[in-house]
């Protein structure tokens, strides 16, 4: 098969080569008499599977469909359908990455306004934004700081895998649900739809009469008219769960040694052991009795940019605001601009310009739909998200490392500062992966782990 290059397009690249035979199998194993390969060898015809994952999955037994995969590569589509996209935790995600890759000549989508003189005022301010940050490469500034002026017009490619039970999930948000309203991302919901329809007739068998009546997918606040307000903290501890070194340690001796409650009690009141309990399990491969203990985080103006090394830790809860309630005039300046005025100068009239531009199309009529696109990846959101301590301390190992970005890094290192604060007994053990057990950078280190060491002992 031969491809355009250029052709901003969602393509199904790859399937599981079984095709919807397994699918077709799971559906019949639980009701029929047989092994598991009798079972498979009668499962063979496409026609025959195709009608049975039809009635399976139209009785809500959708389960059976995680059996079959799918491996999707999108080109040259925006970064709006990107964090769109990326949101699926269930999914599979590898982006070219914006710390490392040069933008300059990536190129820009540009939306159907309908209206030649609005086409042409865009064209032009995003050609102006992808300028600068080509001066800001070539002035000495990283790409990882020089990215917050690309606006998110610009195209970005990806690959993704995703079950079947996923990718109904996302073809029916794209097509019926919150991703509809977009134009860009319900053309490439289509697209995706079409392929899936030839490649996995079954499992796609009566989509849109399932989903065309979908319940929308976001609340109705609208009765509420507070205008919102800026905090300046940048971490906030919402919540999270009472006593949990006690019942993380609770759970460690039951799964390990299979104590009594009143034996457990007993071992718990003598000093110190909880915290050598804790460090046991922290430092250990597998620390499942992390993940009875949650806390809820608020991250406050992070930059869109930010927001995708958010997105993808998989094993959380987040909310992150639609791309349409972005406040244009609230954007992060990189420390490194601080030393360059020339270059903050022209840093801020992009912000400035480019809100001034989001508001007068704005003001003309022209739907959030498509002034979605006049952001810059340095605009600031609000998010919010509930993690265990497992999943915070992979998190905490990855992001509060040097080789972290250092918007991510500053933000994992004030959090972890507010949960040493409410729950020493756990995360005086957490840091970053030199601090937990050892350096998993290897050629990459930065070569500082005693220093590293040493600053997470005393944080």
């Amino acid at each position: 098969m031969s491809y355009d290059y250029n052709e901003s397009t969602a393509l199904i690249i790859g399937m599981t080569d079984t095709d919807e035979k397994v699918t077709a199998a799971s559906g019949r194993i639980s009701t029929q008499e047989g092994t598991a390969l009798s079972i498979w060898d009668k499962s063979q015809d496409r026609e025959k599977n195709k009608n049975l994952i039809g009635k399976v999955t139209a009785s809500g037994h959708t389960s059976t469909v995680e059996h079959t995969y799918f491996n999707l590569a999108f080109q040259n589509v925006t970064a709006v359908v990107e964090q769109f996209i990326i949101e699926f935790r269930l999914a599979s995600f590898t982006v070219k990455s914006r710390r490392y890759v040069n933008f300059s000549d990536a190129g820009f989508y540009v939306p159907d306004f309908g209206n030649d003189e609005i086409k042409a005022s865009y064209t032009e301010h995003m050609s102006k934004m992808f300028a600068l940050y080509g001066e800001l490469c070539d002035n000495g500034i990283a790409r990882e700081d020089a990215r917050f002026v690309l606006p998110y017009c610009l195209f970005s490619n990806f690959f993704c895998s995703v079950n079947g039970r996923e990718f109904l999930n996302m073809l029916r948000a794209m097509i019926y649900g919150r991703g509809a309203k977009f134009p860009e991302i319900k053309r490439l919901g289509e697209q995706l739809l079409s392929q899936a329809k030839e490649k996995a007739p079954g499992i796609m068998q009566d989509f849109e009469e399932r989903n065309s009546k979908t319940v929308c997918d976001e609340p109705d606040l609208s009765f509420i008219s507070l205008a919102p307000e800026h905090t300046k903290k940048p971490v906030e501890l919402l919540s999270y769960t009472e006593n949990a070194a006690k019942r993380v340690a609770r759970n460690a001796l039951i799964a390990d040694r299979n104590y009594s409650t009143a034996q457990i009690d007993e071992i718990l009141s003598e000093n110190g052991i909880t915290e050598k309990i804790i460090e046991a399990v922290v430092k250990c491969r597998r620390p499942r009795a992390l993940e009875c203990v949650n806390y809820t985080l608020r991250f406050n103006n992070v930059s869109l940019s930010c927001i995708t090394h958010f997105a993808r830790h998989r094993i959380q809860s987040i909310e992150i605001p639609s791309l349409t309630k972005t406040d244009r005039l609230s954007y992060i300046i990189p420390p490194v601009l601080t030393e360059k005025p020339e270059l903050l100068e022209k840093y801020k009239n992009a912000f400035k310009e480019t809100a001034a531009e989001y508001e007068r199309l704005k003001k003309a009529g022209v739907p959030e739909e498509l002034l979605v696109y006049y952001q810059l990846s340095g605009n600031t959101l609000d998010i919010v998200t509930t993690m265990n301590a497992r999943q915070l301390l992979l998190f905490m190992k990855l992001r509060s490392c040097n080789r972290a970005q250092w918007e991510i890094r500053d933000y994992a290192v004030t959090a972890l500062s507010l949960l040493r604060k409410a729950e020493p007994e756990i995360f005086k053990f957490y840091g970053p992966g030199c601090f937990v057990g050892t350096c998993p950078e290897g050629r990459l280190s930065c070569g500082k782990a005693k220093e590293i060491k040493e600053k997470f002992s005393t944080l």
